[in-house]
């Protein structure tokens, strides 16, 4: 039986396996997979039944890394921009599609907090005037362009 310590991988029961991250879909259909079964590595024992898996446990490396910086930032999207090597309208993107997996890109703010009013998206000839002036590079200008249409 496999073990995964608090950061997903290595060996927190005392496994003699290595850990490997599970495939969250079937590869014989594509549908996705339950947790069936759960095993103690230190006693061997065994629990089986459908159990509720772990909406981060599906996330690729590079996300769990992006969400990792993000809440170490605190939230600072700058701080994660520097941190990828990307421009900040990449970073936006990567997150919002983090937050789209994790199925919280419609989620509420804190109680009482007001709606955060919608982000106007900038224009083509806009997208292509910043990067005329150097404020984006070629990447992030790109992915704007995707978003115009």
């Amino acid at each position: 039986m496999r073990s995964y310590g608090p950061d997903g991988a290595g060996d927190a029961g005392g496994s003699r396996y290595p850990a490997y991250r599970p495939p969250s879909d079937c590869p014989v259909c594509g549908a996705g997979l339950q947790v069936t079964r759960l095993g103690c590595g230190s006693c061997g024992s065994e629990l089986s039944g459908v159990f509720e898996s772990c909406g981060f446990c599906g996330l690729t490396d590079a996300e769990r890394e992006l969400l990792r910086v993000f809440l170490v930032s605190r939230g600072n999207m700058r701080e994660v921009e520097r941190h990828l090597g990307v421009s900040y309208p990449t970073a936006r993107q990567r997150y919002a599609d983090l937050l789209a997996k994790l199925g919280l890109e419609n989620s509420p703010g804190p109680q009482g907090a007001e709606p955060a009013p919608p982000e106007s998206q900038p224009t083509r000839e806009e997208v292509l005037a910043m990067l005329a002036r150097g404020e984006i590079g070629v990447d992030a200008a790109a992915d704007q362009l995707r978003i115009v249409g």
